[in-house]
């Protein structure tokens, strides 16, 4: 028995609405952490950055699940706490409202003049039954009920059930909306892929490895991924003369469904917060910047030219850095050991529009104007073959520090000029094309999460400005033809406003009587005691 007085005491306090309101509060505070640091889903980079800045502290907060908050044991439990909790806590109540509507009014308290609305008449040319149904006609939008006993007949009035309505309304909407993100959590996917403008090859999502970055939902496998290809042929950015972006926008076209079978580009513009919707996917312009092209001409006269983005580190000038890696062409070496000792790299700065300062380049505006590189060209082992990942940015420092990759040149370029090696490789810089960062992302409950938002602020409105509100009218027969009649009114929540409606809805059921005022309405507020 002790158990089950545990069980049901438990229950009793889970499902109270004290407790929803506190893990409420709970769930915006464990969410505190997700916004401050980094999180593995997005930027994973990041967070073991974080770690090595901080080695005791670091490790400390990835056992937490610091850097993983919307997936870690804690939030979710929160979560599903929350839930629980709502559900327990709103079901009741739903019961008990629509028990509350089926009901019939309740009956006049004995006293009305104790109530703090109250007004007293007397009317004459009229008797109690027809005094009784000209009320109950007046009192059209309000639920009531008519009881009649020995030559008394009380007119018991209700109304602002959607008050309470509302309230569930926005409860349920919450809930409603907890799930929906929840569903998201499992369902949706993200990516994030870099798209070389201008006669660049595109990208088609028929797998997470077409992808820069990928996240996927809990139950999501990459597999059933909506086959899209896009490609990019322009993008035009518009800038203040400070150097203050104004606006940006790509010019794509987009194979999705029987196109891919037929082969038909459509033609899109895609701007900031303006994304391409199809196939329940949604591909956002997140950013841009510049990939710049070298071409290598080797000492057999055989070429290589690449094109590759590089990462704009100052934001306002698009000052960028990158790497680039080029393998000698087949036959031009027939060992293999030699050919990785030929590898070329290089490594450096690109300045859209050029500012010199002796040997130091920087930008001086982001759109391309003057575009030139600073760069150092290495040759040696590249790294290529090692199967070791690296970044696209950078090149490993290790081969550099083992000797393996050795600087042959440090030059500035702009576009068109070219410097020669000491072995005949000519190493060419042929100008740049923008790139542009698109994200697709899935969400297939995004559509219920606005729903839900929207029926959650209607439940709040509604909730705040319907009054709950009892009258009541009795009418007792009088000397010589006369009707005494009483009314008295109640504000079950909000008392606002309450006194200039009872005064008139009193001269709204007294009109056409010939009344006789025998109290003036109450217009100080008296202690309500409830009938």
């Amino acid at each position: 028995m002790r158990i089950v007085a545990l069980i049901r005491n438990t229950w009793r306090t889970l499902t109270s609405m004290g407790t929803a309101l506190v893990l409420l509060f709970l769930l915006a505070l464990a969410a505190i952490p997700g916004a401050l640091l980094p999180q593995r889903s997005l930027n994973e980079s990041k967070v073991d950055e974080y770690i090595a800045d901080r080695p005791t502290l670091g490790p400390l907060l990835d056992r937490l699940q610091a850097f993983d908050v919307f997936s870690s044991f804690w939030f979710t439990a929160i979560y599903v706490l929350l839930f629980i909790s709502l559900v327990g806590c709103l079901t009741p109540r739903m019961v008990e409202h629509v028990r509350s509507v089926r009901a019939t009014p309740v009956p006049a308290p004995r006293n009305l003049a104790r109530l703090p609305k109250h007004h007293s008449a007397e009317v004459t040319g009229t008797d109690v039954d027809t005094a009784a149904r000209a009320v109950d006609a007046r009192l059209r939008g309000w639920r009531r009920t008519v009881r009649t006993d020995a030559g008394i007949a009380e007119v018991s009035a209700e109304k602002g059930y959607l008050r309470e309505f509302g309230n569930i309304v926005f409860h349920f909407s919450l809930l409603g909306l907890l799930v929906a993100i929840a569903a998201g959590k499992l369902f949706s996917y993200e990516g994030n892929v870099i798209v070389v403008a201008n006669g660049g090859p595109g990208f088609c999502s028929a797998s997470p490895a077409a992808f820069d970055s990928f996240r996927a939902g809990n139950t999501v496998d990459g597999t059933s991924l909506y086959p899209m290809c896009v490609r990019v042929n322009d993008f035009t950015a518009t800038y203040l003369e400070n150097g203050q972006a104004v606006g940006f926008q790509a010019d794509i076209e987009y194979q999705a469904g029987d196109d891919l079978d037929t082969g038909t580009w459509r033609p899109y513009l895609l701007k900031v917060n303006e994304p391409l919707r199809v196939g329940g996917d949604r591909v956002y312009l997140q950013g841009h910047g510049y990939a710049p092209t070298f071409t290598v001409t080797f000492p057999d006269g055989q070429t290589r030219t690449q094109t590759l983005q590089w990462r704009p580190d100052d934001q306002i000038t698009f000052l960028s850095s990158g790497a680039m890696r080029f393998d000698p062409p087949g036959g031009t070496y027939t060992d293999d050991l030699e050919r990785r000792r030929n590898q070329l790299a290089i490594q450096g700065l690109f300045a859209p529009t050029a500012q010199l300062d002796g040997t130091l380049l920087s930008s001086r505006f982001p759109e391309m104007n003057d575009p030139a590189v600073a760069i150092d060209i290495y040759r040696g082992d590249t790294g290529l073959d090692t199967g070791r990942p690296q970044s696209l940015f950078t090149l490993d420092p290790r081969m550099i520090d083992q000797g393996r990759l050795t600087k042959a040149a440090r030059v500035n370029l702009r576009a068109g000029e070219d410097t020669r090696l000491d072995d005949g490789t000519v190493v060419r810089f042929d100008g740049a094309v923008p790139f542009v960062n698109l994200q697709v992302s899935h969400d297939p409950a995004q559509v219920w999460v606005l729903v839900f938002s929207m029926t959650m602020m209607g439940g709040l409105l509604v909730s705040l400005i319907v009054r709950r509100r009892r009258v009541w009218v009795r009418l007792t027969a009088g000397p010589a033809g006369t009707v005494n009649v009483e009314l008295g009114g109640l504000a079950r929540t909000d008392n606002s406003g309450w006194g200039d409606e009872f005064e008139r809805l009193t001269a709204r059921l007294l009109d056409g009587m010939a009344a006789t005022e025998t109290a003036a309405p109450v217009q100080e507020e008296k202690k309500a005691k409830s009938p």
